[in-house]
């Protein structure tokens, strides 16, 4: 999908773009926008919820303004790996762990979604600031949604587990990985964009941080 964010002081707004399956033990897969006041930047906030758990959220400040144009933004989910990409450049790769016990999300269809709202109780500076009305209305621009997918029909995928059809897997994405290229893009982003990553918050998590966190399988 493409998108252009709320301009000027959006501080207090979220715009949001995600997957999502139904039920208490739902997936989901999200980008979402964080405003900011008038000249400080928009935080681009990503998480995975895999059987109704999340917390699992990156976030990163973008190289551009997301205000002034329309730009790109993609989720690549296959059985092995969910990678998100700006402007074809992946930010984020979350990898399937299963095998060390981490749920992934897989047995569930998810629907697109997306919506503009107020969360000024944390979305900026934690709450901090709040939307200011007198900037209303705030619009978001969404353009040029494509997708290429496995479409659940009548309690079954048009992809055999087994033997994905050609027609929705075309473009390979359904085994599709980072090359080494890639790598060293995303690498970058997360060097010098990354504001925060949950697997580096160990007063989040004193017990330990989560599995995925520590495994060789964690980009």
């Amino acid at each position: 999908m493409q998108l252009k964010l709320v301009p000027g002081n959006s501080a207090g707004t979220v715009t949001a773009y995600y997957l999502s399956s139904q039920g208490p033990t739902h997936d989901e897969i999200d980008f979402e926008f964080l405003g900011n006041l008038s000249g400080d930047p928009y935080i681009l906030h990503t998480n995975v919820f895999s059987q109704g758990k999340g917390n699992r959220e990156q976030q990163f400040y973008l190289w551009f303004d997301p205000t002034a144009d329309f730009h790109t933004y993609s989720v690549l989910w296959n059985p092995q790996r969910i990678i998100f990409s700006v402007d074809g450049t992946p930010i984020r790769e979350f990898k399937n762990s299963e095998s060390i016990g981490v749920p992934y999300p897989k047995n569930q269809p998810m629907r697109i979604y997306s919506s503009l709202w107020n969360a000024d109780d944390w979305a900026t500076r934690g709450g901090l600031v709040k939307t200011d009305w007198s900037q209303a209305p705030f619009t978001a621009s969404y353009r040029n949604f494509n997708a290429n997918a496995c479409v659940w029909s009548s309690g079954s995928s048009s992809c055999s587990s087994t033997s994905p059809s050609s027609t929705s897997t075309n473009g390979g994405w359904y085994s599709q990985e980072l090359d080494s290229t890639s790598q060293e893009r995303m690498t970058w982003v997360q060097k010098n964009y990354m504001i925060y990553n949950y697997c580096t918050d160990t007063k989040r998590f004193p017990q330990g941080l989560p599995p995925e966190c520590t495994a060789t399988t964690m980009s």
